[in-house]
């Protein structure tokens, strides 16, 4: 079967919109993304949307993510970033664009982050020099067909070549087919992070760190 792997573009945001949410809901049937947004799933599938096409880059921006598409549809994606230059602080340097286009008051942006604290505290450690691998996702009727493997592939190979000697993921705990996968692919164990409240709201202890040698 015939996957075509390309760089993601900007007209490509709601795609990648719906690769985020899948993505953050995981095994489970609610995410962080709708969390911290709050209101509708489609709410939450325009901010993804402004949050993958801000004019400063960032771990979930376009320009991360890798598509997959076989007979002309985009059926998957996911990104790769270095920490360094793309993490959470340039996000946090970008959001304030995507709170003025929906009209947040500071009140708002507040409670936002106040919902994503939990998240943050799960949130595995960047491990030194890791390339990090986010937002991985397919659409339900192409999965098990190859299609994250591919992305994976090509995402690693993008990493090595950055200059990068070790890749890192991020799995939520009991999500034990995701985790054989990508033990499959090399990742190993590294450890895991549990919070209390973490598991109230999105079923699940926490997250586990997986490292890959590239």
């Amino acid at each position: 079967m015939n996957i075509d792997i390309r760089s993601a573009r900007p007209d490509d945001a709601p795609f990648l919109a719906w690769v985020m949410l899948a993505a953050s809901r995981s095994h489970l049937n609610y995410g962080v993304w709708e969390h911290y947004v709050g209101g509708t799933e489609q709410d939450c599938l325009s901010f993804l949307s402004l949050i993958a096409t801000t004019q400063k880059p960032h771990l979930f921006h376009y320009s991360t993510f890798i598509v997959a598409g076989m007979n002309g549809q985009e059926v998957g994606a996911l990104s790769g970033y270095d920490p360094e230059i793309l993490g959470m602080k340039a996000f946090m340097q970008a959001l304030p664009e995507v709170f003025q286009k929906v009209g947040w008051s500071r009140d708002e942006q507040k409670a936002a982050v106040e919902r994503y604290l939990p998240w943050m505290t799960c949130m595995p450690d960047d491990a030194e020099g890791a390339w990090i691998v986010e937002s991985v996702a397919a659409l339900p009727e192409y999965r098990r067909q190859g299609v994250v493997n591919r992305l994976l592939g090509e995402i690693l190979k993008k990493g090595g070549s950055s200059g990068h000697k070790r890749a890192q993921i991020g799995v939520l705990i009991n999500n034990t087919p995701a985790r054989r996968a990508y033990e499959k692919s090399g990742f190993k164990f590294d450890s895991e992070k549990r919070d209390p409240n973490f598991e109230t709201i999105f079923g699940t202890p926490g997250i586990t760190k997986l490292l890959l040698d590239l």
